[in-house]
């Protein structure tokens, strides 16, 4: 028998240190509740209304769908661990979701988190959350709750893994639906930030293979900022103008395709967005790709194949308009703060993405 009595913290968890977390982030939260949020700090499970006193879900829709969706940010932690910077990888989180949520046409409603790590450190996951918070607000989305675990056994000391789920709502009939697309229509490209979240494994070895420096500026890169804070640049949030130029044309459904360019690159992301008599024919000298991809290519040898292959080339979200509202589309964007591009057409064809100098 022990000398002394077991607890729980003799095995690396802290209940005390994880009521103080959950304490410190409720500010976090609360700035992104709207009135469809019920406030029930003792509850289980976080509460959001579909239908309130001002009877906007009514109003805004016939026949409502949820949709919902889950994803992380993958081995970009390593990179944020190896930093020591936590303040954009609660951003990249919410944007993976959001984008993807999107682009069924739907309306973000709520956000919920979940962080494992090896050891509670207050600071860090309160950088982290506030940059969930932070993105969640940007994008009028409620951060209704989340789930903190830590787990010594599973992850070592300064381990940190993410996921988030995300709940949205649309009227059936805007639900997005690749038999919309038409031959004619226009394909929209939304320039990227950089790297987002997707690709970091081989980034990791791309860093390895040219022995770069995370903590150097580069001049053909940024020479205002090291590698590593370039890396670190949060997923770009497409959610939050996509969101409201959907709204602006609730009649007309000028709109006919979606994708948010993740792993796989353009190619296979934008495939998705297709039915099978037709292609996308994408032109590459529409657009730049963002610094940090040549870069990479050209230190660490990696065919160009392969670049589009993996990363988002410069293109972070694409959108298939219809030719005669392609303009207009293109200007509201542009208001909105994003970096409109129209980078290619849609085509009879098979299902497929074809890319063009």
């Amino acid at each position: 028998m022990p000398a002394k009595p077991l607890t729980y913290i003799d095995s690396g968890v802290s209940i005390k240190q994880g009521d103080a977390f959950v304490a410190a982030i409720q500010s976090h939260m609360r700035r992104t509740h709207g009135p469809r949020v019920i406030h029930d700090p003792r509850g289980f499970a976080g509460l959001f209304r579909l239908d309130y006193n001002e009877s906007l879900f009514r109003r805004n829709f016939k026949d409502p769908v949820l949709i919902a969706c889950a994803d992380g940010v993958g081995t970009k932690l390593i990179l944020a661990n190896k930093l020591d910077k936590w303040d954009t990888i609660g951003i990249d989180l919410v944007a993976m979701n959001l984008n993807d949520l999107v682009v069924q046409g739907a309306e973000p409603l709520f956000f919920l988190d979940y962080i494992a790590c090896g050891r509670l450190d207050k600071q860090r996951l309160e950088q982290i959350v506030k940059g969930i918070a932070d993105a969640c607000a940007h994008c009028s989305c409620a951060l209704l709750g989340g789930e903190t675990a830590e787990m010594p056994d599973i992850y070592s000391g300064d381990d940190v893994d993410l996921a988030g789920f995300s709940v949205g709502v649309a009227d059936l009939s805007r639900v997005t639906d690749a038999e919309r697309v038409e031959p004619g229509d226009i394909v929209i490209g939304l320039e990227s930030d950089g790297v987002h979240s997707n690709g970091f494994s081989l980034v990791r070895k791309a860093i390895e293979a040219a022995t770069l420096d995370l903590n150097e500026s580069y001049e053909d890169l940024d020479p205002e900022r090291t590698l590593g804070e370039v890396l670190l640049t949060p997923t770009r949030l497409y959610a939050r103008a996509v969101a409201r130029l959907l709204r602006k044309y609730k009649v007309k459904r000028v709109v006919s395709g979606m994708a948010h360019i993740t792993g796989g690159g353009l190619q296979d992301n934008l495939k998705r967005a297709l039915h099978a008599d037709v292609n996308a024919v994408l032109s590459e000298s529409s657009w730049s790709p963002h610094p940090i991809f040549p870069f990479l290519q050209q230190r660490a040898n990696i065919e160009p194949e392969e670049m589009h292959r993996v990363f988002n080339m410069g293109i972070g979200y694409c959108l298939i308009v219809r030719p005669t509202f392609a303009a207009s589309v293109s200007r509201h964007l542009a208001r909105l703060g994003e970096r409109p591009v129209t980078i290619g057409k849609i085509t009879a064809g098979s299902g497929s993405v074809k890319l063009e100098p």
